[in-house]
């Protein structure tokens, strides 16, 4: 049984700074896509930026230079630096493994206060 379990989220004033994590377990991680997403309140699931397994990122347009998505195959880890936060990135965040096959973790609230 696949498990991703997300964890970092909570509260910040605007311009402050969260990382979340993810670990997973019950399925290869270091040869799989990872990426994470989110969903505010009344909005579709969206990409924030996801990692190949070689390493390649890709990042939505408004959080480049502001985010940052990285994975430690050795702890099945992936990570959210997610510097300068607006209030606008409230929302629940998502972990995600595979492209075509897909698993889901059950989320983390983030939150920005302005």
């Amino acid at each position: 049984q696949v498990q991703l379990v997300e964890s970092g989220g909570g509260v910040v004033q605007a311009g402050g700074s969260l990382r979340l994590s993810c670990t997973a377990a019950g399925r290869s991680f270091s040869s799989n896509y990872m990426g994470w997403y989110r969903q505010a309140p009344g909005k579709q699931r969206e990409l924030v930026a996801d990692i190949s397994s070689g390493g390649s990122t890709n990042y939505a347009d408004d959080v480049k230079g502001r985010f940052s998505i990285s994975r430690d195959n050795a702890k099945n880890t992936l990570y959210l630096q997610m510097n300068s936060l607006r209030p606008e990135d409230t929302a629940v965040y998502y972990c995600r493994m595979g492209r075509f096959v897909l698993n889901w973790g059950q989320g983390t609230q983030v939150t920005v206060s302005s």
